[in-house]
């Protein structure tokens, strides 16, 4: 049987995914705690200062430990970088695409091991992370794609018509220098990978950080980097926090570029910081979201609440692509709340490795303070139909459990309208037109997904005005999430990212680079 893993097709799996997982599982179990280094150029740097990684499934249980990295470390990382660049950028594109394929490959066959991982230290559903890990190689090979199909990005362009010379034009792709990766704690594999594959094939060299909540996936992929042959110092790995090693890491003046995926707050402080720089620096900025879904009187109401029941709490709804606002034409309204609380109210929760439980734990100790204070606002404003409470029972006693919660009489002027939560809370409301709706979900600073359900001339209808930069119709797999490189380029619009250009789509690759024009005169005699 062929089946290709993607977020879409994640629901029902060969049961030879579950073996397997539960196999690499085990395994991980008795190698709990092992202490990884931090990668600059060929030296594998351990600190005195180090830090414990604990599972939100139960925060008894310490993973993996890690390098407390500085800003030496952020300064030696960056020189490592800097020192390799000039060989690897000389490279023929085509010995780039080789490494990184190869790079690819190395985490494909451990596939099954860095899943497990991430669920362990994200809290995700064994498929959720399965998913992170495969969509990790996906984008890493996209790029080495798009760089083939289109030659290395070099193209002949006009003569100039010239008398007595012959004047040879040509346009050429070529990469900045060291790029920074800044990786969240969500997708801790895609969300490296991505980036990473990127800035490798343009020619960039890379210096990656994680989020100190979920680093273990990423030092597992570094070692799959070393077993793939990458260069020393091409690919360099720092652990440590943001407001020491993350900051250190941006204001370096040796950084030529930046990817970060995070909340809007940073990654537009991370964009006013780089414009003070002596010259401008490219900034990839995938943020946040609060995304909506419009359900037509005319919409399929099961597939409707399944879509929007999916998108709202996969990954416990930490996901910038959670769909955290749901408006309803009035005749159908009562109709989807029913079908939606009923799809809830079903969801099996507890640990996530286990096969029979979608819905896992929240992330940290702040995101469980921030879901019980929203829900109470929440409570306060309008009506919860189900959740608003942590869940402390039994196995989930020492974990991070927090209940899928729906909210609806909620005033439109209230604040969690506007604000994004990151957490499993959705808000629901009636409306009485498909206009007033798309007035609702376009009166936003943000812009990354959305979602619509009904007929498919209001379909089109809505991709026409919908402000949002990954827009689906009738998606059941997910009414706002699921984007997978080659079929949903995913990138946002307005607050919720800069370049304009989708990542794992046509155009994402330009982004890490920049155009030479090159002209060669010769004089005919």
């Amino acid at each position: 049987m062929s089946f290709t893993l993607t977020y879409a097709s994640m629901a029902n799996p060969p049961e030879i995914f579950h073996t397997s997982y539960e196999n690499a599982l085990a395994d991980l179990k008795t190698k709990l705690g092992k202490d990884y280094p931090l990668i600059i150029g060929a030296e594998k740097r351990f600190k005195t200062e180090k830090f414990s990684v604990h599972s939100p499934i139960n925060t008894d249980w310490v993973l993996a430990t890690m390098q407390k990295g500085d800003a030496q470390d952020a300064a030696d990382a960056i020189a490592a970088a800097k020192a390799a660049f000039p060989a690897w950028s000389a490279l023929a594109w085509e010995e780039r695409v080789a490494h990184v394929r190869a790079f690819a490959q190395a985490i494909q066959d451990r596939i099954f091991e860095i899943g497990a991982a991430v669920s362990l230290d994200v809290g995700k559903n064994r498929m959720e992370a399965l998913a992170d890990v495969q969509e990790s190689v996906d984008l890493m090979l996209w790029p080495c794609t798009q760089m083939e199909e289109n030659n290395g990005y070099h193209v002949m362009l006009a003569n100039d018509p010239m008398e007595g010379v012959v004047s040879m034009n040509e346009s050429r792709m070529v990469p900045h220098g060291v790029w920074v990766v800044v990786v969240p704690f969500n997708f801790p594999a895609a969300l490296a990978g991505g980036p990473m594959g990127n800035a490798l094939v343009a020619g960039n060299t890379v210096v990656l950080k994680p989020a100190t909540d979920s680093p273990w996936a990423t030092a597992m992929m570094m070692e799959c980097a070393e077993k793939s042959g990458m260069p020393p110092g091409v690919v360099n790995y720092v652990t440590g926090p943001g407001s020491t090693l993350g900051n250190a890491l941006i204001d370096h003046p040796d950084v030529a570029g930046v990817t970060f995926t995070g909340s809007a707050e940073v990654g537009l402080g991370i964009n006013r910081k780089f414009a003070e720089f002596k010259y401008p620096r490219p900034v990839v900025l995938e943020l946040g979201g609060k995304n909506a879904s419009i359900i037509s009187k005319n919409a399929n109401i099961a597939d409707a609440a399944l879509g929007c029941m999916r998108s709202a709490f996969g990954l416990q709804g930490q996901k910038c692509s959670a769909n955290s606002r749901i408006f309803v034409e009035r005749e159908v309204y009562q109709d989807f709340v029913d079908e939606l609380l009923r799809l809830t109210n079903e969801i099996k929760i507890g640990d996530p490795t286990e096969k029979e439980n979608w819905f896992g734990a929240v992330i940290n100790q702040k995101a469980a303070a921030d879901y019980e204070k929203y829900v109470a606002d929440l409570g306060q404003a309008g009506r919860i139909l189900t959740g608003g409470k942590r869940l402390k029972d039994g196995e989930l006693a020492k974990g991070l459990f927090c209940a899928p919660t729906i909210a609806v009489d909620v005033p439109m002027d209230h604040y969690l309208w506007k604000h994004e939560m990151f957490l499993p809370v959705t808000m629901v409301t009636a409306v009485d037109s498909l206009e007033e709706a798309m007035g609702y979900a376009n009166d936003i600073d943000y812009g990354l997904t959305a979602g619509f359900m009904g007929s498919p001339e209001e379909g089109e209808w809505f991709l026409e005005n919908i402000q949002a930069g990954v827009c689906y119709v009738n998606r059941v797999m997910g009414s706002t999430t699921g984007a997978w490189p080659g079929f949903q380029p995913f990138g946002g619009w307005k607050a919720s990212g800069s370049t304009g250009r989708n990542t794992g789509g046509p155009y994402a690759l330009l982004s890490y680079m920049r155009e030479q024009s090159r002209t060669r005169v010769s004089t005919i005699y």
